[in-house]
């Protein structure tokens, strides 16, 4: 049985774990992996948006920075805080106002960003850096008292392909996991506001992630709430790869459903995915069998 926790978010409590919880992916990004370009005007973000929620999205997850490999990350001046704030606001503003009940979450790992998102409407952080490459975040996410995500990574993304590969991956994770919750415990920040994220494909290898995704239930040990982002992974490309070649994005529909299964059915309490509509389906089914 998966286990069941009040998120506290906030404004409101949000119930995880009698169903699952669908994260929509909203990038207004011109250069992140999957949709770069795509949604970078805010009308256009914002109806896209706007279709996730139609399409079955209980939260939409706007970033305004990519973390593809190669990208410029954590301290650099890839993306100042005034651009990424430029991009996130906006969007996030209109989409409020066209939908003033929408579960409203901002990708971001800067403390400022977070900050300002949580003034505008939105009610939870997604850090991918595990509130660690900002030394203000774990101090402004107590103070501001919204809902986070904490997720796990490997290194930055500009030094993936050099990681040293790990013997027993779900172990490092489920032990990185539970020393950066403590750190933010310490700093104030509350657990029943916390979910975790392994990161599946963040600093993993392709072998690296399905042990991870086979033995999913064991994060359940760190008594949070548990969020998986799976879809499009290069990892998922890999495997069906065919002639030597991994499946384009656009190729991935159907490994991202199947690993996303695997995942509730294991007790994921919120799969963040691109493939909103289709993942819908997959949930109802899910946890009708979960």
């Amino acid at each position: 049985m998966r286990p069941v926790f009040d998120w506290n978010i906030g404004s409101r409590t949000v119930q995880l774990g009698k169903r699952t919880l669908i994260m929509g992916v909203v990038n207004v990004t011109p250069d992140s992996f999957s949709d770069g370009g795509k949604f970078l005007d805010p009308e256009r973000s914002v109806e896209h948006a706007l279709q996730l929620i139609q399409d079955g999205a209980d939260i939409i997850d706007i970033g305004g920075e990519s973390t593809r490999p190669g990208a410029k990350t954590a301290g650099s001046a890839a993306v100042s805080e005034k651009e990424e704030l430029d991009r996130v606001i906006p969007a996030l503003t209109l989409l409020r106002q066209k939908n003033p009940s929408v579960l409203i979450s901002v990708d971001t790992y800067k403390a400022a960003v977070a900050r300002a998102a949580i003034a505008e409407g939105a009610e939870i952080v997604n850090d991918i850096s595990g509130f660690r490459w900002d030394p203000k975040m774990r101090k402004t996410l107590a103070e501001i008292k919204c809902g986070a995500v904490l997720m796990h990574m490997r290194g930055k993304p500009d030094e993936w392909r050099n990681l040293p590969r790990v013997a027993d991956m779900v172990t490092l994770v489920k032990r990185e996991l539970r020393d950066w919750l403590d750190a933010a415990l310490m700093a104030g920040m509350k657990r029943e506001r916390i979910v975790l994220d392994p990161g599946f494909g963040f600093g993993k290898n392709f072998e690296e992630n399905y042990p991870l995704l086979k033995r999913f239930e064991e994060l359940h040990q760190l008594r949070c709430p548990l969020m998986v982002g799976i879809s499009r992974k290069s990892f998922v490309g890999r495997a069906l790869a065919r002639d030597g070649k991994d499946a384009a994005i656009e190729d991935r529909l159907l490994g991202t459903l199947s690993a996303e299964t695997a995942a509730i059915l294991k007790g994921a309490h919120i799969i963040r995915t691109h493939e909103v509509r289709a993942t819908a389906d997959i949930v109802r089914i899910a946890d009708l069998a979960g």
